[in-house]
């Protein structure tokens, strides 16, 4: 082991365990900064007896971060929300939490930072989730400027948030909504290289200052990451295409269905405007791919 000490914001998710059983594989030892730990219990066994810990901290709360950040040796932000819900919005979660992470790491000396953002982060952007992500990118580079930023295209992998969203809808709906026409293009990559590239850029010297978007080796329309569900979960269903002002009148109503306790929106206006650009890596030399 290397005795280390990294703080893992955002551990218990979906590409967080991933990077925290990584972390514990590589000799790292682990803090995971959540905000209910009783519920991430699941993250101990990942590592040797004590090698992972968890620490309560929302991200929101300054003097709850510096908590979970005495006496680390690296930092990875990982948190990230895909739709709003009370408290947890955009601003305060993936611009202003992101701000108190990087800020209050950089007072502690701590400059091996790893910030996860997303593929079309751009502060002015008319996504909030897209802007947001971009408040965060640039929060970072002003406290830290030898962080690492990663922006993955949609991650998949077992318990992801994509497919198995689609799936579930599929499970009880004889039609899935082919938003624009399905013709948006995605590089799905999987959690395992996501979470490898994570704990690689926290240990290559050359990683420093840069961001890499990460892809799979193929490009997919929306429809045919579909056709492709349907077919490997063997259910027959119509792919109807939906324009785009009419799938933003559908996310309005998830918006409200999404207020209900427990209920998690199927789609919101965000996303559609999300969808109306391609999430696919950029082919120039400002940023690493996966293979740097």
């Amino acid at each position: 082991m290397t005795g280390k000490l990294a703080v893992v914001f955002g551990g218990s998710g979906f590409l967080g365990r991933n990077v925290v059983r990584e972390l514990a594989r590589r000799g790292w030892r682990v803090r995971v900064a959540v905000r209910r730990p009783h519920l991430a219990q699941f993250l101990r066994p990942m590592g040797a007896v004590g090698q992972v810990q968890l620490k309560q901290c929302n991200i929101r709360h300054k003097g709850s971060v510096e908590e979970a950040l005495r006496g680390a040796d690296a930092v990875v932000n990982l948190v990230g929300l895909l739709f709003q819900s009370g408290k947890q919005a955009f601003d305060s979660v993936q611009s202003t939490g992101a701000a108190n992470i990087a800020s209050l790491a950089a007072e502690a000396g701590i400059v091996n930072f790893v910030h996860l953002s997303a593929i079309g982060a751009d502060c002015e952007s008319d996504s909030l989730y897209a802007q947001s992500k971009g408040e965060g990118e640039r929060a970072v580079r002003s406290s830290t400027p030898s962080a690492k930023i990663i922006r993955p295209s949609v991650i998949f992998g077992v318990e992801d948030e994509f497919f198995n969203r689609f799936a579930t809808l599929a499970s009880y709906s004889p039609v899935l909504p082919l938003i624009g026409g399905g013709k948006t293009k995605f590089q799905p990559v999987y959690v395992d290289d996501v979470a490898d590239a994570v704990c690689e850029a926290l240990v290559r010297k050359d990683a420093e200052g840069r961001t890499f978007e990460l892809g799979g080796p193929r490009v997919y329309t929306f429809r045919e990451l579909m056709e492709l569900m349907v077919s490997e979960t063997g259910q027959n269903r119509v792919l109807a295409p939906v324009p785009f002002p009419i799938a933003s009148l559908i996310g309005l109503f998830g918006e409200i269905a999404g207020r209900l306790p427990f209920v998690d929106p199927p789609l919101t206006r965000d996303q559609v405007k999300l969808l109306k650009r391609d999430n696919i890596v950029r082919s120039d030399a400002e940023v690493g791919t996966l293979n740097d």
